[in-house]
């Protein structure tokens, strides 16, 4: 294996719980959008050689965008869910490289965080993922009679992480992982559970809590503070 470094961005999504009239990632912060914020968070950092943006067929948004010129950005159209989108932007990188997923809605995301990241993975020839420990109190549910939630039991925080990205895998290994997981119909929501449905045990590399993602509107002046306390913006 190389230590060829390739991104994907997946960015079909519509953003449907932002209820507005188009995809969350064309929302602007600041002069630009969200998706060319993230864009740039990546394009910035020479130890990445390419990334691939995955659109919806639909979209008729980002070909309008300063940025979807830029010489290390290959755009190719994705699927209905987060994982087809990936799996297209995988179809684009060699099985020797390794793929580094990161959400189109995490524009706050720093390069230590990422350097971190790449350098633990490669370090340990073994794939992970940025994520932060959980502090809050965990309660799951169940639902009464009357279809209300109520709390079941109160989950052991100390082994409880929350899953972010990038998320950086061999690509080939990755790739090969999502096409079991689909043969065998199981639901997948981010690579790592790919990996861990093939028995892996991706690596947990704890990243600072501004690296967000942007979801619903009361997100949008949370990442709008991010970026300007880290100077991408002006206050």
């Amino acid at each position: 294996m190389n230590n060829s470094i390739v991104a994907i961005v997946p960015a079909a999504g519509g953003g449907q719980r932002m209820q507005l009239s188009l995809p969350k990632q064309y929302i602007k912060i600041g002069d630009v959008t969200i998706l060319e914020h993230t864009l740039q968070k990546l394009l910035s950092l020479p130890l990445i050689s390419q990334v691939v943006v995955v659109i919806s067929p639909d979209d008729t948004y980002f070909s309008s965008l300063s940025i979807a010129n830029h010489p290390q950005i290959t755009v190719t159209y994705g699927g209905k869910t987060r994982a087809e989108s990936v799996f297209a932007g995988l179809e684009l990188v060699s099985e020797h490289s390794w793929a580094l997923v990161h959400d189109a809605a995490r524009p706050c995301v720093t390069h230590q965080d990422i350097e971190n990241l790449i350098h633990t993975v490669i370090k340990n020839n073994c794939g992970g993922i940025l994520a932060t420990k959980v502090t809050d109190t965990i309660k799951k549910a169940i639902n009464n009679l009357n279809g209300i939630p109520t709390i079941a039991e109160t989950n052991d925080r100390q082994w409880l992480w929350a899953a972010a990205t990038p998320q950086m895998f061999n690509a080939k290994l990755l790739k090969d992982c999502m096409i079991r997981a689909k043969q065998d119909h199981i639901e997948l929501t981010d690579e790592a559970s790919a990996i861990e449905y093939c028995n892996g045990h991706p690596l947990l590399i704890e990243c600072r809590r501004d690296n967000i993602k942007v979801t619903r509107k009361e997100d949008l002046p949370l990442a709008t503070l991010y970026l300007q306390e880290q100077g991408y913006i002006n206050k």
